[in-house]
C-alpha cells in the first residue's frame, strides 16, 4: 500500500510540475502531505518528518542564496565583460573562430549560475556575427546551450543543488570530482563546435552567400544606447575595481574549492566584501540585494520545499517501499545499472520531465533500487546528472531558453531537430568517458 500510494505522490507531482498550472513549491508541499494523511500518518508525525527533511536541505539553501547574491553582484560590476567583449573581438570574421567562441563566451557567462542572464549575455553580442557570417542560429542556440549546461555542474547551479539536497550530502563535495567532467566536456565541445563550424562553412560555401568582409565591431555589453536600463547597467559598472573583483572571485571559488569552511560561509563572506568593496553607499548595497534577491529566495524556496517532500517520503517509508518493490519486478540484470540507463536516456527524459521532477521524483526512486545491490549513491547521482544535465537547454521546460528563442527569433521546434540528436550523442559519450574515468 505504501508503495501504491508513494508512486501516486510522485506521479500527481510530475504532473503538476509538467502542466506548468502551479509552482514547484505548492505542488512539493501539499501533495506528500495529503499523501501522508491517506497513509495513516498523524499531523504531529508529518511534522517530524518535515523537520527531518528542512535539516538535511539547509546548507544547501543558504549555499544557494549567497551564491547566487555574490555571482549577480559580479555580473552587476561587470567582471566578466572584458573578457567576453575581447574574444567576440578575437573570434569575429571566421566562422570556425566564432563557433569556438561561442562555447567559451558562453562558459563564463553560466558561472553565476544563471541560464537566463547567460542568453541575455551572450545571443544579443553574438547573434549578429552570426547573421554577418550567414551562419545558423541554431547553432549558436546548440553551442550556447551545451556550454552552459556543462557549466550548471557548478554547486550553486540547480541540478547540483537538487540532488545534494536529495542526498542530504555537502555540495561541494558532490561538485569535486564533476571538475573533471566539465573540463573534458569543454574540451570536447570545443573540437565538436570546430566540427560543426567547418560543416557550417561548407553549407554556407554551397550556397554561395559566405562574406570574408571584415566584420564591424561587435557591441559591447553596455552599447551606451540612452535608454533607461542601459543607463542603469553602466551606472552599476565598476571598471576601475575590476583588479580587485577578480581577486576577490579567485578567491572565494579557490576556498571553495579547497574546502577549509561549508561553501555557505564562503559566498557569505564573499557577498560581504562585494558590496561595500564595490557600492560604499549603504542605500546601494540594498539595492543591489533587492535585484537578486527575487532569484535566490526563488530557489531557496524550491529546494525548501524539496526537503519537506523528501522528508515526508523518506519519513513513512514510501520510498524504501516503492525501491523494494521495484527490485521484485525488474530483471535481476537490469537493476545495478539502472542509473546508467536512466543516464543514457537523460536528455529525451529532459523533454518529458521538468528539472525538478527529474531530480525529486525520478532520482530518490533510481538512488533507492540500485544502492541495494552495492551501487554508491554518489555515483547513482553522477550517472543522472551527466547524462540529463546536457539536455537542460533543450527543453520546452526550460524558462530560460524560451528566453533565448524569444532573444534570436527560433522556434522551439526546429531547435529541438536541429540540436537534440547532437545534444544526446555528446551526452552519452560525456557518459561514457566519466564511466572510463571512474566518476561512474
Amino acid at each position: 500500500m505504501l508503495s501504491i500510494i508513494g508512486l501516486l505522490t510522485i506521479v500527481v507531482i510530475v504532473a503538476l510540475l509538467i502542466s506548468n498550472k502551479i509552482t514547484p513549491i505548492v505542488a512539493l508541499v501539499l501533495v506528500p502531505i495529503v499523501a501522508a494523511f491517506v497513509a495513516g500518518f498523524s499531523f504531529v508525525e508529518i511534522g517530524e518528518f518535515f523537520n527531518s527533511g528542512i535539516e538535511s536541505v539547509m546548507s544547501v539553501v543558504i549555499m544557494f542564496i549567497f551564491a547566487i547574491l555574490f555571482f549577480g553582484i559580479m555580473q552587476d560590476v561587470g567582471l566578466f565583460d572584458p573578457l567576453i567583449n575581447k574574444m567576440i573581438a578575437v573570434s569575429r570574421g571566421n566562422v570556425i573562430a566564432v563557433a569556438v567562441g561561442t562555447v567559451l563566451i558562453a562558459a563564463v557567462a553560466q558561472l553565476d549560475g544563471s541560464g537566463a542572464s547567460t542568453f541575455l549575455i551572450t545571443i544579443p553580442a553574438l547573434l549578429p556575427l552570426y547573421k554577418r557570417l550567414k551562419m545558423n542560429p541554431y547553432l549558436l542556440l546548440l553551442l550556447v546551450g551545451t556550454s552552459a549546461s556543462i557549466m550548471n555542474m557548478l554547486p550553486w547551479g540547480g541540478p547540483l543543488g537538487r540532488t545534494a539536497a536529495v542526498l542530504g550530502v555537502d555540495v561541494t563535495e558532490l561538485w569535486r570530482p564533476l571538475i573533471k567532467v566539465q573540463v573534458i566536456g569543454l574540451f570536447l565541445l570545443i573540437g565538436l563546435a570546430i566540427l560543426l563550424a567547418i560543416r557550417e562553412k561548407r553549407l554556407i560555401a554551397k550556397r554561395g552567400d559566405f562574406n570574408d568582409e571584415i566584420y564591424e565591431e561587435a557591441q559591447p555589453l553596455v552599447d551606451g544606447a540612452q535608454d533607461e536600463a542601459s543607463l542603469k547597467t553602466a551606472s552599476l559598472r565598476r571598471p576601475k575595481l575590476l583588479w580587485a573583483n577578480t581577486i576577490l572571485a579567485i578567491a572565494v571559488i579557490g576556498v571553495l574549492v579547497w574546502g577549509v569552511i561549508p561553501a555557505g560561509f564562503a559566498f557569505m563572506i564573499g557577498v560581504s566584501l562585494a558590496l561595500p568593496l564595490n557600492y560604499p553607499n549603504m542605500k546601494d548595497q540594498m539595492d543591489r540585494i533587492k535585484d537578486h534577491a527575487p532569484n535566490a529566495l526563488l530557489m531557496a524556496a524550491i529546494i525548501l520545499a524539496a526537503g519537506s517532500f523528501l522528508g515526508i517520503l523518506n519519513g513513512t517509508l514510501m520510498l524504501d517501499s516503492i525501491a523494494n518493490d521495484l527490485v521484485t519486478i525488474l530483471p535481476a540484470f537490469v537493476i545495478p545499472y539502472l542509473h546508467i540507463i536512466i543516464g543514457f536516456f537523460g536528455v529525451p527524459f529532459d523533454l518529458l520531465l521538468s528539472t525538478d521532477a527529474y531530480y525529486f521524483a525520478l532520482f530518490p526512486i533510481v538512488e533507492q533500487v540500485v544502492t541495494e545491490f552495492g551501487v554508491s549513491s554518489v555515483s547513482a547521482a553522477y550517472a543522472m546528472i551527466i547524462g540529463n544535465i546536457i539536455g537542460t537547454f533543450v527543453s520546452p521546460f526550460s524558462p530560460a531558453l524560451w528566453l533565448a528563442l524569444g532573444l534570436a527569433g527560433l522556434e522551439m521546434g526546429r531547435h529541438i531537430r536541429y540540436s537534440l540528436p547532437i545534444m544526446w550523442g555528446f551526452s552519452i559519450v560525456l557518459l561514457g568517458i566519466s564511466i572510463l574515468i571512474g566518476v561512474v
